[in-house]
């Protein structure tokens, strides 16, 4: 598929320098591009490699255009633009609308309408199947469970029961939404861990994307709820009863324990372990292989752990570390001598 620049610039409201009749088959980096394809420059600090592109033309901002020799789609926000380009060269395969012959689908399930269903689906007893829905080969839809108008499970994915998914959210292959969380009581009787049933279910809002692998736990005691707009990278694990608000984003292999809150437009980077029963306020930043052990209260960006150094100067820096106690004592010891 090619796209002129003038059909671009006129669909995404951006301003053209250049020849709008310049035909683009595709995107990429500023170096890998080629004469027939779209770039964009997203920092500043990379300007100079504008002269080496061979991109057809290139995103930026008004301010890098002196730099750019070929045409330019002015754009103050181009990653934003990035988002919104790449979507005019999206490969995802166009749903046929059609029913597999292989598909199991119950009599009390409820299908909306142009709704795409892959081989060997399975949808349970009372599940409701809203219109424009996609579901890819060998998902499962739970007794009870609800998917909103316009969203989309890939292969593999797995909707436990009484599992809802709200409008235009994207599903990747291999999670698994409802299974129950992990909760369970010593009972001294018998000398066996009793399991503590999960009575209740997952509700996720519109526009949610959950990446491959992910896993969201239905609760205990309340709904383990997702708001609107959150998105979840890869192997991504929710624990039971867990909120999190509108808009919050978490990197991949992040996990979240039990019956924890979390605000709205938070940033969760990767591999961030997060311990239960505590709040996360709007607006928080937490670095990837941070350890949350306790609430945070205020908006901000907040790190756990040390940086990287040689081996050699971490394991000497672990034994100041079991020190620190002793060091700290000795300190206040010697302050209260001098203040005599």
């Amino acid at each position: 598929m090619k796209i002129t620049l003038g059909r671009i610039a006129q669909q995404l409201g951006l301003e053209l320098v250049g020849d709008a009749t310049t035909e683009i088959s595709g995107i990429a980096s500023l170096a890998d591009a080629g004469p027939d394809q779209l770039t964009f420059l997203f920092n500043s600090s990379y300007a100079g490699l504008l002269s080496q592109s061979k991109a057809a033309a290139v995103v930026l901002r008004a301010q890098d255009l002196p730099l750019c020799k070929t045409s330019a789609l002015i754009s103050e926000k181009p990653r934003l633009t990035w988002a919104m380009v790449a979507r005019l060269f999206d490969t995802t395969p166009i749903p046929d609308r059609l029913h597999h012959p292989t598909a199991v689908i119950s009599e009390t399930a409820s299908i909306g309408e142009n709704v795409t269903i892959g081989p060997h689906v399975v949808i349970e007893n009372e599940a409701v199947v809203g219109n424009n829905v996609v579901l890819g080969a060998g998902a499962y839809v739970g007794v009870g469970s609800m998917i909103g108008e316009g969203s989309r499970l890939f292969a593999n994915v797995t909707l436990y029961h009484d599992v809802v998914v709200g409008k235009n959210a994207i599903v990747h292959s291999g999670a698994v939404i409802g299974a129950d969380g992990f909760g369970f009581e010593f009972d001294g009787s018998t000398g066996t861990m009793a399991k503590i049933s999960q009575v209740y279910g997952v509700r996720i809002g519109d526009d949610v994307e959950i990446g491959a692998g992910s896993t969201i736990d239905r609760g205990a005691l309340n709904h383990t709820e997702l708001g609107d707009g959150v998105k979840l990278d890869n192997q991504v694990q929710i624990g039971h009863g867990t909120r999190i608000g509108d808009h919050t984003v978490m990197s991949g292999c992040t996990a979240v324990a039990g019956s924890t809150k979390i605000g709205s437009y938070c940033l969760i980077g990767g591999a961030v372990g997060i311990v239960d029963n505590i709040e996360i306020v709007d607006q928080v930043e937490i670095t990837a292989m941070t350890l949350v052990s306790q609430s945070i209260l205020k908006k901000g960006r907040y790190s756990s752990g040390t940086g990287l150094m040689p081996s050699s100067a971490w394991k000497r820096s672990i034994v100041g570390f079991s020190r620190l106690d002793e060091i700290i004592k000795r300190i206040r010891r010697l302050e209260s001598e001098r203040g005599k």
